[in-house]
């Protein structure tokens, strides 16, 4: 089966040199690639330039593309989807929430700039919202598994399974990753009946692994 695993983080510009970002070193989504390649699928990995895990190595089945921002990865997505020979999606990947609007200086006029002169003093962000690109992914590919990611800090475990349940309703995803402190120590993986806890980043590997092989003997999605 051929599947797409997407890992470590997006970046958005300040300016040509400066750049917001999540902190994400790519290594679960390199973990997942080997361990897919070596299950005997074909996988493309499309892999965040800031990410500075140093797998998954490109090989006869592992063909690593990169991307800077989310828009970048939306575009890879959509040259990939014309195939329509995919069988499942992992996005792993720490995208941006937001992108940077405009950067005012402090009499509130905008400064566009290649690069912002270190002497412009206190400078303000706006932010607006980057493309969500979860929300893309079900149309471009209807008939593949895809697996969505959620990453919670703060609230109840409760809460945060709440979340997931809402990535399922506007994303159409058919599994999710949960993880981070809200979530506990370990890694929830959800479908629409049922959740399961594994330990490990390797322990899930497995699971998700499990997941193509059950879509492969069914014939259908997950």
């Amino acid at each position: 089966m051929k599947v797409i695993v997407t890992c470590g983080p997006s970046f958005e510009p300040v300016d040509e040199v400066r750049r917001i970002t999540n902190f994400s070193t790519g290594e679960l989504g390199a973990l997942l690639a080997r361990e897919l390649v070596d299950a005997g699928h074909e996988v493309i990995c499309l892999k965040g330039s800031g990410a500075t895990h140093p797998g998954p190595l490109p090989g006869p089945n592992c063909h690593v593309r990169r991307f800077d921002t989310n828009d970048d990865l939306l575009e890879l997505f959509r040259e990939l989807s014309k195939n329509r020979d995919i069988g499942a999606v992992f996005h792993a990947a720490a995208l941006c929430d937001y992108r940077v609007a405009t950067v005012m200086d402090e009499a509130g006029n905008a400064i566009q700039s290649e690069k912002i002169p270190s002497r412009s003093g206190p400078l303000t962000i706006h932010l607006t919202p980057a493309t969500k690109v979860i929300h893309e992914l079900r149309a471009l590919f209807p008939e593949s598994l895809l697996v969505g990611w959620k990453y919670e800090l703060t609230g109840t475990r409760e809460e945060a399974l709440a979340k997931v349940q809402r990535q399922f309703s506007e994303a159409h995803t058919d599994c999710c990753v949960l993880n981070g402190r809200a979530a506990g120590d370990d890694f929830t993986l959800c479908s629409a009946g049922e959740c399961s806890r594994h330990a490990t980043k390797n322990d899930l590997c497995i699971a998700l692994r499990r997941l193509v092989s059950k879509g492969e003997h069914s014939g259908t999605r997950a």
